[in-house]
């Protein structure tokens, strides 16, 4: 018989875990909800929050709840996809509507020990099927859980409360770092009708020079490889759907024949190459480029994606092609095409100002180095995030069986 005990263990705690479900844990408080009309919504704007199974949906003027508790999510394709709902703490005056369970944690279960254990459970197979996938009160009453005396409940939670603190912080940072980096493209780089930007290295004087865009680079389409050319491994296949905004997209991969790579010699990436989507290229007010990363070196360049080319220092360009000023003069002529799509033509007139050589490199190393400081710390939030998940998986004790 396997003991209810968990992986990892503080040594001060012995004795096996108990097994309880959670209608005996918590209270469930979904009747003490009070409705709130759609055609009052609007009017509420107020400071408390109102919660629904996604989180905050709106502040309100009024509350129904003035205490710690536990929203586990009812309904929602989170429970299908994620293969959970989302389960969080609220504190203090809030609304809740009826997609989120409430729950109150009964005698003297920690509730943020609870908060941590329902959020490492699995759910899909509780949901009450249908269209729209449902966790029912009934069902959610009856889950098992194997639970630690409250002391040890008290010490569990405090250790994965600094980690998520430690979390949110760097999160934070990454927040502040792109933030920062907005603000400099802003300032590194002519504003509209300007010959020279508002912040400027010391060593740097007179007026950027005056050029169209097509002087600077030209644009080195893929060729119009078949689907049919598909193959399970070979050489990696960049399509439009890979090329993101700054990144490259790494979830699905493409490949090509192996003896491509000799065959198609000239539509072969490098590391640190710029590549732009030709189709669709702006979304949301950003342009759809991205460098090429070791992932996608030696990789075949496919139609409708387009590499920069450039005698100028080319991650300059890169950049430049970031700030808002020329994505708007770019979206405006390509405009009244559907879909939109990019080429020189229609944007090699468009004029523009760049600085010489030198302070090409000077303002290319600068953001260079503040994105590369902005991938470490979204990395360091991964890390953190996937240490938590290995965390929970030792010191939680499943009651599911």
């Amino acid at each position: 018989m396997t003991k209810l005990v968990p992986k990892l263990r503080f040594k001060e705690f012995s004795g096996e875990w108990e097994e309880d479900i959670l209608g005996k844990v918590v209270k469930f408080l979904d009747g003490k909800r009070k409705p709130i009309k759609e055609s009052d919504r609007a009017s509420m704007q107020g400071e408390y929050p109102y919660y629904g199974a996604s989180g905050i949906i709106d502040y309100v003027n009024d509350y129904i709840f003035d205490e710690d508790l536990i929203l586990l999510g009812e309904d929602g394709e989170n429970i299908v996809s994620r293969n959970l709902p989302l389960v969080f703490k609220v504190s203090g005056k809030s609304w809740v509507n009826n997609h989120a369970h409430v729950l109150k944690p009964l005698k003297e279960h920690k509730l943020d020990f609870l908060v941590q254990y329902l959020e490492n459970l699995s759910y899909a197979k509780y949901n009450s099927g249908g269209a729209q996938p449902k966790l029912n009160q009934a069902v959610c009453k009856t889950i098992p859980l194997i639970i630690p005396k409250p002391k040890e409940q008290q010490k569990i939670a405090s250790t994965f409360l600094s980690l998520d603190n430690l979390i949110e912080a760097t999160k934070q940072k990454v927040e502040a770092l792109q933030k920062h980096k907005k603000g400099l493209m802003q300032q590194l780089f002519p504003s509209d009708g300007e010959k020279v930007p508002k912040l400027r290295f010391k060593e740097f004087s007179g007026e950027w020079e005056e050029k169209k865009l097509g002087d600077i680079f030209t644009i080195f389409q893929g060729h119009a490889f078949s689907s049919h050319d598909s193959r399970d491994t070979g050489t990696r296949w960049v399509k439009i759907a890979d090329v993101g905004i700054q990144k490259m997209d790494t979830k699905s991969a493409s490949y090509l024949p192996i003896e491509y790579k000799n065959k198609y010699e000239k539509y072969l990436l490098k590391n640190g190459d710029y590549v732009i989507a030709l189709t669709r290229p702006i979304l949301n007010k950003k342009l759809k480029i991205a460098p090429i990363n070791k992932t996608y070196h030696n990789s075949l360049l496919n139609q409708r994606v387009g590499k920069i080319i450039t005698s100028q220092n080319k991650t300059f360009v890169y950049y430049f092609l970031q700030t808002q000023e020329l994505i708007n003069s770019i979206e405006r002529n390509i405009a009244g095409n559907e879909p939109p799509n990019l080429s020189m033509k229609q944007i090699n007139k468009i004029k523009i100002y760049i600085p010489t050589p030198i302070e090409q490199q000077k303002i290319a190393s600068t953001l260079s180095s503040l994105d590369n400081l902005i991938e470490a710390t979204k990395q360091k939030v991964e890390a953190l995030q996937k240490h938590k998940k290995g965390l929970m998986q030792q010191m939680f004790v499943s009651g599911e069986g």
